[in-house]
């Protein structure tokens, strides 16, 4: 489990340093950064995948995503009493990210690609990466190294040289993954890889989980729901039937699912009382199909290590909130559960969990930061130097 996510220097998470527990709840006002929380979580996913570089192209490259206010904030300039203006810069251009768990700790530096007459010069760079082990970073716990091309591996009480030529737009991840001579990097770069993220399950007329889908085996609802029906067989079949169909009650008393198959095509029918046929998946409304759809992925019988949940109130009639509220609380029993929703009465029934943690951003001067985390309220958190 993450203990602990860090980002500095990201759009409007200029340092932010958050604690985590196996239910997190990410709340704020329009515009606080909660967005941009949950972007800086995918982009360290993206490390494990070999894909952080394009993914910041994909955002307007390094320069678009960069905190855009002054290097350092003054008192005066936070009291009002001379405006707020940039000075020569002191440190060096830095996106960085990392995080700490139970077992591992990682960060990434990224920053300007040393001048080149290669077509790609504007690509940014990963300057500095480090795995560890405990709750925060310490010269003695690194446990493996890498300082611009050179990736070292502890071994005993020296280092040893695992690549000496790494790219500078390739992690670690992609080349020292090896079983046999730096299994910290090959097991962090797997659980980091099982990351799950919804935040884009399609419920519109033409939405693939609308119409049949040739069935296979699926303990992991694909990311836009296209295969629910597919998935929804699998749980009945090796996961947690009585759950599924409980949590279909909760929601709509009296209800349904069943799964009929025809030549491996699967289609869902969903049974209401008062109506003489089952609906299929097409005449469902946005609300419920969206709805059978987080059923689906919170009931995987393959729970990942940490299950990411983007608004996932949108669409949905207030009155099924609290329904998925128990739904949510009951799947952070199985895996660590981030939840980023502006919805009052999401965040009202989960809060009542006595295990969430709630994450309430704020934003003063452009920077986001967590509302009532003083200086000695973050997580212990050092950042590997250049």
């Amino acid at each position: 489990m993450l203990t602990t996510l860090a980002v500095a220097h990201y759009r409007s998470l200029r340092e932010l340093v958050v604690p985590m527990t196996g239910l997190n709840l990410v709340t704020g006002a329009n515009g606080s950064g909660k967005s941009n929380l949950y972007r800086a979580l995918r982009l360290l996913a993206e490390t494990a995948r070999g894909g952080v570089i394009p993914a910041l192209a994909r955002e307007g490259g390094l320069a678009s995503t960069l905190w855009a206010g002054p290097e350092r904030l003054s008192a005066r300039m936070q009291r009002g009493e001379v405006p707020v203006e940039g000075s020569v810069r002191q440190e060096r251009v830095s996106l960085r990210l990392g995080f700490a768990g139970d077992e591992f700790g990682y960060a990434i530096d990224l920053g300007l690609p040393i001048p080149s007459n290669s077509a790609f010069a504007r690509d940014p760079e990963i300057k500095r990466e480090v795995i560890w082990s405990g709750p925060f970073l310490r010269s003695a716990n690194v446990l493996v190294d890498r300082h611009g091309p050179v990736v070292r591996v502890r071994e005993g009480r020296g280092w040893r040289i695992a690549a000496e030529h790494l790219s500078g737009f390739e992690s670690l991840f992609d080349h020292v993954a090896d079983p046999a001579s730096a299994p910290e990097v090959l097991v962090l770069r797997e659980r980091i890889r099982g990351w799950r993220f919804y935040d884009h399950f399609r419920s519109d007329h033409e939405a693939p989980a609308r119409l049949p889908q040739l069935g296979t085996r699926t303990p992991v609802l694909s990311h836009d729901g296209r295969d629910l029906a597919a998935a929804w067989q699998t749980i009945r079949e090796i996961g947690d039937a009585e759950s599924l169909d409980d949590a279909v009650r909760d929601a709509f008393p009296g209800a349904r699912v069943t799964i009929q198959g025809d030549d491996g095509h699967f289609l869902l029918h969903f049974d209401q009382e008062g109506l003489l046929r089952p609906l299929s998946a097409a005449e469902l409304s946005d609300g419920t199909l969206r709805y059978l759809l987080w059923i689906a992925a919170l009931h995987t019988p393959r729970p990942p290590e940490l299950m990411v949940l983007n608004e996932p109130e949108t669409s949905l009639h207030p009155d099924l909130l609290p329904a998925l509220a128990r739904l949510i609380a009951a799947a952070s029993r199985r895996c660590q559960v981030w939840v980023v929703s502006h919805a009052p009465r999401l965040i009202a029934a989960l809060e009542a969990e006595p295990d969430c943690n709630t994450l309430q951003l704020e934003k003063a001067f452009s920077q986001t930061t967590l509302l009532g985390q003083g200086l000695l309220d973050a997580p212990a958190w050092h950042w590997p130097e250049r």
